[in-house]
């Protein structure tokens, strides 16, 4: 099935389709019987997906010109304008992964990630972030995000498919997180 399927990066006339995607999975629009399959907690506006666009900071896979799948890469000063993100920026120093220290020049900011769920377990994440991973590593080095504990498909879809590292974790507004790393030129 995933021979049909188109990733690049983003262009202006995806926003819509990106926007439909992400009201299908946010967290607020989800029962919480729905969010043990995962979900997204940031939402953006289509100022804010015209930025990212604009800035070749959002991935997307299509099938039949529909985005099924994103994944946001894109740099802290963006994401700066949400508290968590500022919170997670503090961070950074703190942060043990190999031998890097991180900081907001030579890292990122990953996800959110969305995969509509007909097209979950078919490895199209592995397809998704591998573009992705291949673009982006020319501008950062290291890749960093967090996972809401309670979010279990999101870690096991890093931690074990992806080969993400958990080297963290926090409490903001309530909720628990882990910090997931990446070297984007392994």
């Amino acid at each position: 099935m995933l021979q049909n399927i188109q990733v690049q990066i983003a262009s202006q006339l995806d926003i819509d389709s990106v926007l439909q995607l992400q009201e299908l999975y946010l967290v607020t629009n989800l029962l919480d019987t729905e969010k043990k399959d995962g979900f997204v907690t940031t939402p953006f506006t289509k100022a804010q997906l015209q930025y990212v666009i604009q800035n070749q900071g959002l991935f997307i896979a299509k099938d039949k010109n529909v985005v099924i799948a994103y994944i946001f890469a894109e740099s802290w000063l963006f994401f700066s304008q949400y508290p968590i993100f500022k919170y997670m920026i503090t961070l950074l120093p703190s942060i043990q992964f190999l031998e890097y220290n991180f900081t907001t020049q030579n890292s990122f900011q990953y996800g959110p990630v969305c995969i509509h769920k007909n097209y979950r377990g078919m490895g199209l994440i592995n397809v998704l972030f591998e573009f992705m991973r291949a673009n982006i590593s020319k501008k950062f080095p290291l890749g960093l995000t967090f996972i809401n504990k309670i979010n279990v498909p999101s870690l096991i879809a890093h931690t074990k498919k992806l080969k993400w590292c958990v080297v963290g974790n926090f409490q903001f507004n309530n909720n628990e997180y882990f910090i997931l790393a990446y070297d984007m030129n392994s």
